[in-house]
């Protein structure tokens, strides 16, 4: 266990003298998001900080104890290898980008064997994929970032993540990654130590509120759009929900007592697009995510979004993005 963290610092909140600091211990997986390590490490270091005590101590552990290299290609230095962890200590893995590829048994099973004996096991971003492999999600409520969440349906069909900041289910603690984390250790923060430290750090934070576990991690669809009309928002969350089935604009119609020529204008006028356009773009962004992120093949993906044949969309996926679906998940281009 490294020596504990209490920086210097000018702001000061008093707290009863902690006699036993909480461990935190930290699974650094291979391209992990820096991101949601820092968003999560931070709070804990200010904290202590904030207190001049040692609230918090923690360990960053890797497979094999070996540096770990971000998403971003920084290399961050691990403490030590998996293994023996202090009693009480709440453990978390943090993932990043390919977590299919990154994710490892043996660390999954050493997750299992810590859950086991009664230690609360977490994941950041795509962390969760580790908690699934080690075989504890079934039946709880988790997340991981929103990215990830139809690849990972495809890894684990009998697992639903939900798609919100974080998530808590007694000994298992899941967020989004990136500063949904801060949230989450925030949350933890507030139920240890109370409100007046809780907003001490997050004023030093610059996290302007303490976000809810049920809020979403991506932005309405009104906001992402740029207009709030009931019908086109409507639409568009249908579109979402059935990518991999043949759209009929027709039904829609009666659906909403709306027009097909109104559909076509309120795209134009608000998107300056149409709707057959935007459907495919959601397809194409869809099928690029699971190119990305799972081992399913050109066919399995165009099926999955879509399309009739591999050949029309290898077409639209390449007029996109300019590589070929197939280039694209070899790593090519």
């Amino acid at each position: 266990m490294p020596t504990p963290i209490v920086p210097k610092g000018v702001a000061y909140v008093p707290l009863a003298t902690v006699v036993s600091p909480e461990p935190i211990v930290f699974v650094l997986q291979p391209h992990l998001s820096m991101l949601a390590f820092t968003s999560a490490i931070e709070p804990l270091r200010i904290a202590n900080q904030l207190t001049g005590q040692i609230l918090y101590s923690w360990t960053t552990v890797s497979e094999t104890g070996e540096n770990v290299r971000c998403s971003n290609g920084i290399e961050i230095g691990v403490d030590e290898p998996i293994g023996k962890t202090p009693g009480g200590a709440r453990i978390f893995v943090c993932s990043g980008v390919e977590p299919e590829l990154n994710t490892s048994q043996k660390v999954a099973d050493w997750i299992r064997q810590q859950w086991r004996v009664g230690r609360t096991v977490g994941g950041l971003c795509t962390g969760t994929y580790t908690l699934a492999r080690a075989g504890i999600l079934s039946g709880r409520t988790f997340t991981l970032h929103w990215e990830n969440i139809h690849p990972f349906r495809q890894h684990f069909p009998d697992l639903v993540p939900v798609e919100q900041l974080y998530a808590i289910d007694d000994r298992i603690m899941t967020c989004g990654g990136g500063a949904a984390a801060t949230d989450l250790f925030m949350k933890l923060i507030y139920q240890r130590h109370g409100p007046q430290l809780a907003q001490a750090v997050l004023n030093m934070c610059l996290h302007s509120v303490q976000r809810s576990e049920t809020e979403r991690q991506q932005s309405s669809t009104s906001a992402s759009i740029g207009t709030r009309n009931e019908k086109l928002i409507k639409i568009i969350s249908y579109f979402e929900a059935h990518l991999e089935e043949d759209v009929d604009l027709d039904s829609l119609t009666s659906n909403l007592s709306i027009s097909r020529r109104q559909i076509e204008r309120l795209f134009r006028t608000h998107l300056s697009t149409t709707p057959r356009r935007y459907l495919q773009e959601l397809r194409l962004h869809r099928a690029r995510i699971f190119l990305a992120e799972t081992d399913m093949s050109v066919v399995e993906v165009a099926i999955a979004c879509g399309y009739e044949s591999a050949g029309n969309f290898s077409k639209r996926f390449r007029e996109t993005f300019g590589i070929s679906p197939h280039k694209f998940s070899a790593g090519q281009g």
